[in-house]
């Protein structure tokens, strides 16, 4: 039945409406009297008050405060952190107690911080307080003094909530009572399995426990074992574990199963529908020798003297992932693929991300295609972008495209025969985005990255140095300009997207960076807001030196962190106004998502992302928060109502964070493994870093750091000296800085805590004074040898037809 709304009606709905307002507002004005009046009353007791005295007091005190505008202001003050209440209901000012709410961030050394919720500095927690909490726990502290470095001392009062459901580790029994001791050197509690919860595991098995309450401050944790992964030393233990430890989705739902079966295993008729067809254009991917997933195909060729078009064809995820879809709420849970030595995890079920959506060989693909025309000096003149299909004509490495461009008759350049004209046109077009690289003041460090050669066990047999060629350098250059034309694309539309941000230098990190670098002889222009060119020129000024390494390490130790933004910041490293991920949605969601913006201005619909997965604000430091949501200390009201970009960003953020340090957990395990078998031998290294209590140093050819306590390094009392980033002898005047030569002994490998201790033997060298330090000016090599020059050919035409 219909209700037919009369002229009547309307006027009675339109005053309802109205006077709808004025209510609203005389309750807000009520909360906020009331918020007041409890914060008065405590004051004025000076002392804490029961939960239902303390309402009783101010609403007999307050005649306009009803229990409904008290419980609501409580709440308002509780959640804003301006009182605090324990379990038994007791209510006290946080502000007159010097009570902090925060997050419990655990240090693998035993000590941990409390990052606080309010706009106050970090609190240091002793090792002795961190026995009482768990990594991540939300709990209230004291204020209980400073320590000799400055800092806050926390004395943790109350555990209000505990995020760490399940913990791995090595199951044991004590005094017949089950119990797991923790893998994860940050946790420094045992758990308490319950009787007869234990799965049938025996001493010395990895389990996963999982825990039944949230514990006293001062008891262990009581839990059950749920999964028994086997013992340490199986094959790939320490994925597994490394995999539990930073709680890494690694299965795939029930319903992504489902959905992934209905895809077919090539594309269809119907996915041709809207696309430009480039399948007769000899699209190339070029990767290393082990990948399985490609996500970019790219294709050059000259158009007029010096100028060339740049088709950059990447893999058009979004068509098959949509919004809100079970394959996207796995996507957005992960928001990125994870990389161990021997094991991926990836974002995308394998269907997609080593079929279906992979620009392999020879096959049809959908793509997303950055269209661009390129001048002589590097710069981007026009681009468009637009959905595609493609076919790649070939799937080619790095070593063997450099080797073909340094030999065109070469054997390696006979099998890419017909795809090497492609192939040099796009050198070609590498030489001057190098050229706009150095306009622009871009930095370029060239740190050494590893990788391990393992046996059939997964155990390191020998840790080699990754060698990077100009096709590494060629195909990054390439991604570069795809990333920064939709960057320009998304901001020209006013789309809203996740930007790929790199904020300046701290002041903090700068003056500390400008000490260490001094004994090198090596000084950082620009005063107190140094450009990307400023960097640029330090790193050329030391190309040529022996200790290069060191000096790029320094430099990138003073950089602020990367992170995902929906506003833009710039990127200060890459010294772009504008940047974004656009060229790897397989296995980057923030790079997904840009490709949904893209489609959405291209089809002239506003996207609007779906957060799946709440993020953990607590999982990403406050300086990086403060980046990612723009909010100064004082915004509460900003922090408080994160927009959806902002969610997504914390979220990407965090995620991106998780893997690297889950990626660092299996290679520091898998190197303790390796280095045990060297106990007691003698190697060369140099200081790579320096703390209070140790220094640390990286082994010579063998690329594995370890420490040396600061107790091992002579009969003297040595002091840190945070400003220049060394450790010095009172009486001796002797000095440990980065870059000093040492002989060093393997004296001991904990696998638990993944740590190397060292032993000195003896200080080799120490990094030059700077008095007789002299700087050198040496104009760098981009390519290690010169490839042989060829014959211009004419330009092919690039075909468009739709299908």
């Amino acid at each position: 039945m219909r209700l037919k709304i009369t002229a009547k009606n309307k006027t009675t709905q339109k005053s309802a409406l109205t006077s709808a307002k004025p209510q609203r507002a005389i309750l807000a004005a009520g909360v906020e009297a009331a918020e007041k009046a409890i914060e008065r009353e405590l004051r004025t007791a000076g002392f804490p008050m029961e939960m239902d005295d303390l309402k009783e007091y101010v609403m007999l005190s307050h005649k306009g405060i009803s229990s409904e505008v008290f419980d609501r202001a409580f709440n308002k003050l509780k959640e804003a952190g301006r009182i605090f209440t324990n379990r038994e209901d007791i209510v006290l000012l946080t502000s007159s107690a010097k009570l902090h709410t925060g997050v419990v961030q655990g240090h693998r050394d035993g000590f941990g911080f409390l990052i606080c919720e309010e706009d106050v500095p970090d609190m240091y927690i002793s090792p002795e307080e961190m026995t009482k909490v768990l990594p991540g726990d939300i709990v209230v502290a004291r204020e209980a003094g400073t320590d000799y470095r400055g800092r806050v001392l926390a004395d943790i009062v109350e555990l209000a909530d505990r995020k760490l459901k399940r913990i791995v580790g090595r199951f044991e029994l004590r005094r017949g009572v089950g119990i797991v001791v923790p893998e994860d050197a940050r946790i420094c509690k045992t758990i308490l399995i319950a009787p007869g919860r234990s799965l049938g595991a025996t001493p010395s098995q990895i389990v996963v426990a999982e825990l039944e309450d949230k514990g006293l401050l001062t008891n262990s944790p009581v839990g059950h074992v749920v999964e028994i992964l086997g013992t340490i030393d199986e094959p790939g233990m320490e994925t597994e574990i490394a995999v539990r430890k930073f709680d890494l989705p690694y299965k795939f739902s029930e319903e992504t199963k489902k959905e992934i079966k209905r895809f077919s295993d090539s594309v269809t008729k119907s996915d041709l529908r809207d696309r430009v067809d480039l399948r007769d254009i000899p699209f190339v991917t070029i990767d290393g020798a082990d990948a399985k997933d490609f996500d970019d195909a790219v294709y050059c060729l000259p158009v007029e003297e010096g100028k060339f078009r740049l088709l950059v064809a990447i893999a058009d995820v979004s068509h098959y992932v949509k919004p809100g879809c079970s394959i996207d709420k796995d996507a957005q849970l992960r928001t990125t693929s994870v990389y161990f030595p021997r094991r991926v995890i990836p974002m995308l079920p394998e269907e997609l991300s080593n079929g279906l959506c992979s620009l392999n060989p020879q096959v049809d693909r959908c793509t997303m295609v950055c269209d661009a025309i390129i001048g002589a000096n590097g710069l981007v003149e026009a681009y468009q972008f637009y959905p595609a299909v493609i076919r790649s004509a070939a799937r080619l490495i790095y070593d063997n495209v450099w080797a073909a461009l340094c030999n065109p008759n070469g054997p390696e350049a006979k099998v890419m025969e017909h795809v090497l004209g492609n192939v040099q046109d796009l050198y070609d077009l590498y030489k001057n985005l190098i050229k706009s690289r150095e306009l622009r003041g871009a930095m370029d460090f060239e740190t050494v990255e590893t990788y391990i050669v393992a046996n059939e066990q997964g155990k390191i047999e020998q840790i080699l140095p990754r060698e990077r060629n100009d096709a590494h350098r060629l195909i990054e250059e390439m991604m570069l300009v795809a990333n920064t034309c939709a960057a320009d694309f998304l901001q020209k539309n006013k789309a809203p997207c996740l930007y790929r941000v790199h904020e300046p230098p701290s002041q903090d990190r700068l003056e500390k960076a400008r000490a260490t670098l001094a004994p090198f002889g090596v000084t950082l222009p620009g005063g107190d807001s140094p450009t990307p060119g400023d960097y640029a020129k330090v790193l050329e000024s030391i190309a040529d030196r022996p200790d290069k390494a060191m000096i790029q390490t320094i430099l990138l130790r003073s950089m602020q962190q990367a992170v995902y933004s929906p506003h833009n910041v710039g990127h200060f490293g890459l010294a772009y106004d504008a940047y974004t991920h656009f060229t790897s949605p397989i296995r980057r969601y923030p790079d997904l998502l840009v490709h949904r913006a893209i489609r959405g201005i291209l089809r002239r619909r506003k996207y609007v992302p779906k957060i799946l997965v709440e993020p953990n604000e607590a999982d990403v430091p406050v300086q990086t928060r403060e980046i990612i949501c723009k909010a100064k200390p004082d915004d509460k009201k900003k922090v408080a109502h994160i927009d959806l970009w902002e969610k997504l960003g914390l979220l990407c953020s965090a995620h991106e964070r998780r893997a690297d340090e889950a990626s660092y957990d299996v290679m520091a395990w898998l190197k303790c493994n390796y280095m045990q078998k060297k106990l007691g031998q003698v190697f060369k290294g140099v200081i790579s870093g320096v703390s209070p209590f140790a220094i640390f140093v990286t082994l010579e050819d063998l690329y594995v750091e370890g420490a040396i306590h600061i107790s091992g390094l002579g009969d003297d009392y040595f002091v840190f000296d945070d400003k220049s980033n060394e450790i010095y002898g009172e009486d001796s005047g002797l000095r440990y800085r980065l870059g000093d030569e040492l002989t060093v002994k393997v004296a001991r490998c904990d696998l638990d805590a993944r740590r190397i201790e060292f032993a000195l033997v003896s200080k080799n060298r120490q990094s030059r004074p700077k008095t007789e330090a002299k700087r050198k000016t040496v104009k760098s090599s981009a390519a290690p040898r010169k490839p042989a020059a060829r014959k211009t050919k004419k330009a092919p035409s690039v075909a468009k037809k739709r299908s």
